[in-house]
């Protein structure tokens, strides 16, 4: 063999050993990151789910920022590094207690001393000392008699017909139902917004002595859903014109003989408008299809295979999701740390840009975008490209590196438009309402039960949105909505609530209705007058 064969033959031998050695130091990883996964099971432990780097870390996100933004002036400065500060001494100040808010009720005590009640007219008040305490009383539930009245004219002739005057009947959620407004978005807004379970409901009602069964609670929740549902729908026919929409959805457990199957809530966020819930059987193609039917726009969602269908005509258009190709980043941080600080990295710069965007204008945000966020996206993909060959397959590196090449074009999707987020976290934020409440209620009844859970869980998450009070809410809600005109309903979703009523005419309605007066003690044996119902042609507000 010649000499240049043997070199060739070293040389190749080489690569081989550096390959091999690079191949070992992978497994080498993953064998410790599954070493640390088995300990943890073994004592049982959960970590912090609050996917955030150390500070040392997170200062690599800003000068990532910095480098690919070439030393812009306009980029956000870096943050200096730590100084040792030298406070003067001083004396802290005595906590002062926050007054107690003035718009409880309040009861006032007059305490005086024993001598002075035994001779009061022996002494003379010099000053008085104040302290509020607060106290509890127990919830109370009132019955309210509806007296209807009948009357004949005195002056009536003998011989004609009778007229009797009688009051029109007071309009009531339920028709024939005992449940007012009030005690029905009392049994809504617990159930539903503090997730309280059906059982917890009929113990905390009779400890206030109101004995209801679950049964009669299930069957007001029925006939109230019915009421509501007009107005859900409308919110949602109002979701479909703006122009992105966030979905995302989670699994439930529906009773059934002999084991529990899975049922699945779905959330679409039409962000500053409305939060709507859905349930489904399964979570499918088939039930996106019935989510989304007639929708077209951008949608933001995860990369899951039940919403490829919709994108292939090009009426809804993907929009990818950063926080979940981020979320595999970080779950590689521990077999993988050095590439997965640097991807943590590329994608920290491109949060911190858009925090620093928070409330720019959608064509302003679209030009920075352009200019600033558009190089940090390329430089990360490129940097993905490079590395996704040297890690192993099946690895939580290369499940990272796959899902954000797959998603390239779906991820580069909000530098195109100014209005599109670059993370669905709304919807995942929006969705925890039904996480935390199964974990009370652990399973609805049936799939009816899961439909009216959505209806409920819409209103109240749309009430978070637009920061209104819930029970004081569904309460007037039911007050007005037996006579509301169905073509107007969307006036009553809480994007337009406040809107609604600064219209003199539906103040009064609610100020005419007695049952509110009831509940607002206000009413003291008031007579009652059928409110008129609302002007059909009248415009809606800004709906």
């Amino acid at each position: 063999m010649s000499d240049g064969a043997i070199l060739e033959r070293v040389a190749a031998l080489q690569a081989q050993v550096a390959a091999l050695s690079e191949e070992r130091d992978e497994y080498r990883k993953l064998v410790l990151h599954l070493r640390e996964e088995v300990e943890r099971l073994k004592r049982g432990l959960i970590g912090q789910k609050t996917e955030r780097l150390p500070k040392d870390d997170a200062q690599l996100s800003l000068l990532m920022l910095g480098l690919a933004l070439g030393g812009d002036m306009d980029a956000p400065a870096l943050a200096p590094p730590p100084v040792e500060q030298i406070v003067a001494e001083h004396t802290r100040a005595k906590p002062v207690r926050k007054p107690l808010p003035p718009n409880l009720p309040r009861e006032e005590i007059e305490i005086v001393p024993p001598e002075v009640e035994r001779d009061p007219d022996a002494f003379e008040l010099i000053g008085s000392e104040t302290r509020e305490v607060l106290e509890r009383r127990p919830s109370c539930t009132i019955t309210v008699a509806l007296i209807y009245k009948k009357y004949v004219r005195k002056d009536r002739k003998r011989g004609e017909a009778t007229q009797v005057l009688a009051p029109e009947a007071v309009d009531m959620p339920i028709e024939h139902g005992i449940a007012g407004p009030g005690m029905l978005a009392d049994t809504i807004v617990r159930r539903w917004q503090d997730h309280q379970p059906l059982n917890r409901l009929e113990g905390i009602y009779a400890r206030e002595g109101l004995q209801v069964a679950k049964s009669t609670l299930c069957g007001w929740h029925d006939k109230v859903a019915e009421l509501v549902q007009p107005l859900v729908e409308a919110m949602r026919a109002d979701a479909f014109t703006q122009p992105y929409l966030c979905v995302d959805a989670t699994g439930v457990l529906v009773l059934a003989k002999e084991r529990c199957r899975a049922g699945y809530f779905w959330v679409t966020v039409a962000p500053d408008k409305h939060v709507l819930f859905a349930y489904s059987k399964r979570h499918d193609s088939a039930a996106v299809d019935e989510l989304l039917a007639g929708y077209a726009g951008y949608l933001v969602a995860d990369a899951h295979a039940v919403y490829d269908h919709l994108y292939r005509n090009g009426t809804v258009i993907e929009v990818g999701c950063w926080a979940h190709a981020r979320r595999y980043f970080f779950k590689a941080l521990e077999s993988d740390p050095e590439r997965a600080k640097t991807a943590l990295a590329w994608i920290g710069a491109l949060f911190a840009l858009e925090r620093s965007m928070a409330s720019t204008p959608a064509k302003r945000r679209r030009e920075i975008r352009q200019t600033r966020a558009a190089p940090i996206v390329e430089a990360f993909f490129e940097w993905c490209d490079q590395e996704a060959g040297r890690v192993l397959d099946e690895s939580p590196m290369a499940q990272g590196f796959g899902y954000a090449r797959n998603q390239r074009v779906a991820l580069r999707r909000f530098l195109d438009d100014g209005r599109l987020p670059m993370l669905n976290n709304i919807s995942e934020l929006n969705l925890r309402r039904e996480v935390i409440g199964r974990k009370n209620w652990l399973f609805v009844g049936s799939d009816d039960g899961g439909a009216v859970n959505a209806a409920f869980v819409s209103l109240l998450a749309s009430c978070s949105l637009h920061k209104i009070e819930p029970f004081t809410y569904m309460r007037d809600l039911l007050c007005l909505l037996p006579r509301w005109p169905s073509h107007r309903v969307l006036e009553l979703a809480p994007a337009y609530w406040r809107q609604t009523l600064e219209k003199r005419q539906h103040q009064e309605a609610l100020d005419a209705n007695v049952l509110r007066r009831v509940v607002l003690g206000l009413s003291g044996g008031a007579t009652h007058r059928r409110p008129e119902r609302p002007d059909p042609r009248a415009a809606v507000s800004d709906a």
